[in-house]
């Protein structure tokens, strides 16, 4: 990969939150925006509400959309790219589905024709609306979506893996079909890459839609165990970024660090700028990296309830738009050289699923085995068992090692 890596935050607006589309105040916009495009970044993500912009299955609100379009349009004044989320879905511990989808009208968000036609025709709109904007980069179809699909949702609608997929085939072909040739993906929490029962799986991940997007938190187990500073933690991103290559067929696959933070009180406050400086480094020693995009742009005010606490402080700047340490590091790091593709990583890693993809998780033997190389000073990539003998595919993804788990831990 030899385009420069992208560098952007995902878009939390500072009054109101995500409610901020109920209220829609172009102006607030604006100035949260500035205080982005002030830390030399190209790119924002961004979140409509799903149930604000299509209450009902048939209405798909006009003035959302405008407003959508509105906020598109003053970044680009700012010199910033606009991803664009559909389903929302899942943000920070709260899930936004329409009335038309749960109690009274139940039904299953990933396989009922009628649900499943309303969700294409609201990404088609959206995508459309954009599409002739310079500077929308793409759909992605939602945000960790895969959490509604199995536990530990309390009400998951579940799915099997094939479901799973054609749901994500229809839903990204409706969002080419509004914007045509634009970066449209999708994205899971690591739950696709970890948990064993999962319906969304590493294949889906790293095989549709333009690029694969990975999503980094280390509260899943891995600050817990190796701490703020371990180089588990510090690398965490790095391995998802690495471990995604193992079911990709193409070999040069672009992968987007879409998600990645420094939560409290596992990363405190003041080791939250050596945090996200130490992650971004090593996301960007991957090849075929895209870009990075850190969560989240402004902090949740305190004049809003029942957010999880870590929740609260995620903001590279705060509720009245003050940068931190952490915006600092961001900054010098966008604003530097940026570097040029890194070199292959020639040892991989064997990753055998068979007894689940829980051995990927935190604990597991194949994350162990991708923190102990690291440690060594090693820059491990990973293969899947299955082609871990295939001297073609090995050679075009520059490989010229390859070890199992045991004989890194032995």
């Amino acid at each position: 990969m030899t385009s420069a890596v992208r560098f952007g935050v995902n878009y939390t607006p500072s009054q109101g939150w995500f409610h901020h589309w109920l209220d829609f105040d172009l102006d607030a916009v604006r100035a949260d925006l500035d205080s982005i495009a002030a830390l030399g970044l190209d790119h924002i993500r961004v979140f409509p509400l799903w149930p604000y912009f299509q209450p009902n299955r048939t209405l798909i609100r006009p003035r959302a959309v405008e407003q959508l379009v509105a906020l598109a349009d003053a970044a680009a004044e700012r010199g910033l790219d606009v991803g664009v989320d559909g389903l929302q879905g899942h943000l920070s511990s709260f899930d936004f589905l329409p009335a038309w989808t749960r109690t009274w009208h139940r039904r299953n968000i990933f396989t009922d024709p009628d649900v499943v036609a309303g969700e294409a025709a609201y990404l088609r709109t959206l995508a459309a609306a954009l599409a002739d904007r310079p500077n929308f980069i793409g759909m992605t179809v939602g945000n960790e979506v895969n959490q509604f699909a199995a536990g530990p949702h309390p009400d998951p609608d579940r799915v099997t893996e094939a479901q799973a997929g054609a749901w994500l085939r229809r839903l990204l072909a409706a969002c080419e079909e509004g914007a045509p040739g634009r970066l449209h993906l999708h994205a899971s929490y690591d739950a696709a890459w970890y948990q064993d029962d999962q319906p969304f799986t590493p294949a889906h991940s790293a095989r549709l839609g333009a690029m694969t997007a990975v999503h980094s938190w280390v509260f899943n187990g891995t600050a817990q165990r190796h701490g703020r500073g371990g180089v588990a933690t510090e690398h965490h991103a790095a391995y998802l970024i690495e471990l995604s290559k193992a079911w990709s067929d193409d070999p040069h696959r672009p992968v987007w660090l879409q998600e990645v933070g420094a939560p409290a009180p596992l990363v405190p406050a003041e080791h939250a700028a050596a945090f996200t400086e130490a992650t971004v480094a090593n996301a960007l020693d991957c090849p075929d990296l895209w870009g990075v995009t850190w969560w989240c742009s402004h902090d949740v005010a305190r004049d809003l309830a029942d957010f999880p606490e870590l929740e609260y402080s995620l903001g590279l700047l705060t509720s009245d738009r003050r940068r931190k340490p952490a915006a600092d590091a961001i900054a010098r790091i966008a604003r530097g050289d940026r570097p040029a593709a890194p070199a292959a990583r020639t040892t991989a890693l064997v990753v055998d699923t068979g007894p689940g993809r829980s051995v990927c998780a935190p604990g597991g033997p194949v994350f162990d085995a991708f923190a102990r190389l690291t440690a060594d000073g090693v820059r491990p990539t990973t293969v899947l068992a299955s082609r871990a003998a295939d001297r073609d595919h090995l050679v075009t993804r520059g490989i010229t090692e390859v070890v199992t788990p045991d004989q890194v831990t032995a």
